[in-house]
């Protein structure tokens, strides 16, 4: 089958390229894929800032239905609605796989950067990994549950937001949107900023019914009880640390990719109290099914668009310029 492939080490080295099939082998499932959400990572692998062990067809957030399962996992599966955690296997006996954070495993490998992932007409999986999707869900959008589970890992273990807060969402992508709605439904009191490049995705948050704030606002950009950088970049985060009060908390979820420049001595001055969370744990799955079966975070408006494979090329080049919220790649379009 044809899937989009990081096919060597280095700048670039993706292609469209004939990738193996084969059957799904003892506890596991084989996904037909309808749709795959590309990530900022997926951007990162491509300019070789993230890590990877090609050759192997990237894609992590993916959605489909059960085509087919290997010994011993419970036919019940079968033509099932699904998404899918990333992880494609993880030692079992390390002290993070011992705690239930197996994000953290040193041996980790996952779909998408280790193994074959989502960016293909198939994917197989640990069938432990399945997560069934509400009938009523569309499948596009169901690609976003990974990156839903990856921000209830930053925020929800620990909570990070409790009612009341007041909470600033810098970089207002899609990983802002979702932690955004997250922090709202956590009781906090959201405004979300952007620069005047991401007006079309403002509009977005204004439509979710979220506060928007220009990122130049100086008055607007001040005490906040919880700022949570979404972006990525150096700028993000010093304004994050700018924006919190004193005794306040910072929450990182973007990834840079490489070194940047902070003002870190805010951390020590404001005694500001910091978390992240590295991609997703089973625990931080059921709360970010939970939210979406409980409707209290919308992920229908964040897709903007769904292309072909075919258009990745384009697709890529559109998000790095920040055009665009969420799109996915659906194999079966042509």
């Amino acid at each position: 089958m044809i899937g989009l492939a990081k096919l060597a080490p280095g700048r670039g080295q993706l292609a469209l390229a004939e990738r193996p099939e084969r059957e799904p082998g003892t506890g596991e499932a084989l996904i037909e894929v309808h749709g795959t959400g590309v990530c900022g990572s997926d951007l990162h692998i491509e300019a070789d800032e993230y890590p990877s062990n090609p050759p192997m067809t990237l894609g992590h957030e993916v959605s489909g239905v059960v085509a087919a399962v290997g010994p011993g996992v419970d036919v019940d599966w079968l033509q099932a609605r699904v998404t899918c955690e990333t992880f494609f296997s993880t030692c079992g006996v390390c002290p993070a796989c011992r705690d239930g954070r197996p994000n953290l495993c040193p041996e980790r490998r996952s779909i998408g950067t280790h193994v074959d992932g989502g960016f293909a007409p198939k994917v197989i999986v640990p069938a432990h990994n399945l997560h069934r999707i509400p009938d009523w869900l569309d499948a596009h959008a169901a690609a976003l549950c990974e990156p839903l589970a990856c921000v209830c890992q930053c925020m929800l273990d620990d909570v990070t937001v409790v009612p009341g807060d007041r909470v600033l969402v810098v970089g207002p992508g899609p990983m802002g949107l979702l932690a955004a709605q997250v922090a709202r439904a956590l009781g906090g009191d959201v405004v979300v900023s952007g620069l005047a490049t991401d007006a079309a995705r403002l509009d977005v948050a204004r439509t979710l019914g979220l506060t928007v704030v220009a990122a130049n606002d100086e008055a607007a950009m001040a005490e906040f009880d919880v700022t949570v950088d979404a972006s990525g970049s150096a700028s993000g985060i010093a304004a994050c640390l700018g924006a919190v009060r004193r005794g306040g908390r910072f929450v990182q979820i973007g990834i840079a990719g490489r070194p940047v420049d902070v003002p870190f001595d805010l951390l020590l001055l404001k005694e500001i109290e910091v978390s992240a969370g590295f991609a997703s744990t089973p625990r931080s799955w059921r709360r970010a099914l939970g939210l979406v079966e409980r409707r209290d975070v919308r992920l229908e408006p964040l897709v903007s668009e769904v292309a072909p494979l075919s258009a990745w090329e384009r697709v890529f080049a559109d998000l790095r310029a920040s055009r665009g919220m969420k799109i996915v790649l659906d194999p079966r379009v042509a």
